[in-house]
């Protein structure tokens, strides 16, 4: 059944991979790479039959079961609230009724759980060597021992390998005190749930929601940012966008994620506190990780970025190969999706998009203004990214692409640039759009 079920995902993402992805695959010898990575890192054996069966059913599952803090664990993904809209207020959600004078002061959320079995994978030294190898990890490498290196290698290897725990929920008590039930998770681990509450908070605020119990959550609380309907919003890439993970190269890609340090763009942590501070806008992290990468992703994040929703794919392939096709195979239809979703919560907001030139974003947030038009899509900036070798090959940085991508946009609502510094004028101009 996992193998199923993983050939089918994987299957998915090749029927959504388009001409440009394929031809930036060849070109750069991915296919070479993941031919030699290991399979199946990751098993779903040890998870009961019941459990796997009956997370098919998704919400309707009777057998579905509340985690348990001595062998579970639970991520909570942060989310935006919003104002209910027009035909979602009950959209798969809780139903909660109230007095009338509650009405004005609804939010609503979409809450997404992942759920793990503690303290289980494979032994990780034979997969941990050969990421080694393939990225050509010395005995000494700036001062760091291989043994220090594949020591940092296992743990980001780690949440790819942690068995997932579908047909579970869990209890989430809000700022209010308040109990709410997540879930049953699906036959990945994840479950999605939209829930409507009242509350007094108004544009920008953060709330904390917390497990119950507490010590499940080994990240801690996830936050809720409100957003009410009208201002300003940000969707945001984050690979080679404001992060250096070199998507364009299958040895890069591995070497960011599982050795290197996060290491911010030049320019865009600037960049984008000019953008919080003109705007006060509501952030959206928009990615094609998996999202066995939240743990990875969020430090850097709020270290560097304004703290926002991280929007992550919610697959599990369990292999390696799998999660170097996630950012490389059907990124377009995926983002075009994702972000179809955020145009459903926040309609009437002004949009600011931001991505790069690697992957997929110039056709997606061209689709975008295609689609919704000038009054939701007001700026794209595209990072135009060099000096990496496998983009020599490819038409990713032609002008022909980006007036392909963004044809029927005018001209001055999309900018591609190199030095984030370009951009700040573009930026403190839109205060007043």
């Amino acid at each position: 059944m996992d193998t199923n079920m993983g050939e089918l995902g994987q299957l998915k993402q090749r029927f959504q991979e388009t001409v440009g992805d394929r031809l930036t695959r060849k070109a750069e010898g991915f296919e070479s790479v993941e031919s030699g990575l290991p399979t199946h890192i990751g098993d779903r054996f040890d998870i009961p039959f019941v459990d796997n069966v009956t997370s098919l059913l998704g919400k309707h599952n009777p057998l579905a079961q509340e985690v348990n803090p001595k062998i579970d664990s639970v991520w909570l993904l942060d989310n935006t609230a919003h104002r209910p809209t027009t035909g979602t207020e009950h959209h798969h959600q809780h139903h909660h009724f109230f007095h009338h004078d509650e009405e004005a002061s609804l939010w609503q959320a979409e809450f997404v759980a992942a759920y793990f079995v503690k303290d289980t994978g494979k032994d990780l030294s034979a997969w941990v060597s050969s990421i080694a190898e393939k990225i050509g990890i010395g005995e000494d490498v700036q001062g760091e021992s291989r043994k220090q290196i594949e020591s940092r290698i296992a743990e980001r290897l780690r949440p790819l390998v942690t068995t997932v725990e579908p047909a579970r929920w869990v209890n989430v008590k809000f700022k209010d005190g308040t109990v709410h039930k997540l879930g049953p998770g699906g036959y990945n681990g994840i479950s999605t749930d939209i829930l409507t509450t009242p509350g007094k908070q108004v544009d920008g605020d953060q709330s904390e929601n917390v497990t119950v119990p507490e010590e499940i959550a080994p990240l801690g609380d996830m936050l809720t940012h409100f957003a009410e309907p009208e201002g300003w919003a940000v969707v945001s890439d984050i690979d080679d966008s404001i992060k250096i993970t070199m998507t364009s190269s299958p040895i890069g890609i591995l070497k960011s994620t599982f050795v290197d340090d996060p290491v911010p763009i030049k320019g865009m942590p600037e960049l984008y506190k000019h953008v919080q501070e003109t705007l006060s806008p509501a952030w959206f992290y928009l990615s094609a990780s998996p999202y066995n990468l939240y743990q990875f992703l969020r430090p850097f994040l709020h270290e560097h970025y304004p703290k926002g929703t991280i929007i992550l794919r919610d697959a599990n392939w369990l292999n390696l190969s799998g999660f170097l096709q996630s950012l490389t195979q059907g990124t377009q239809a995926y983002k075009d999706s994702r972000m179809e979703k955020v145009q459903s919560w926040l309609p009437k907001r002004k949009m600011l998009c931001v991505g790069d030139s690697t992957q997929s974003d110039p056709e997606v947030y061209g689709d975008m203004y295609r689609k919704f038009g000038p009054d939701w899509v007001k700026r794209v900036f595209i990072r135009k990214v060099t000096g990496i070798s496998e983009l020599h090959e490819t038409d990713k940085n032609e002008p022909s692409r980006f007036e392909k991508a963004f044809e029927g946009v005018p001209k001055e609502v999309w900018t591609v640039f190199e030095d984030p510094s370009e951009l700040m004028d573009a930026v403190s101009a839109l205060k007043d759009m």
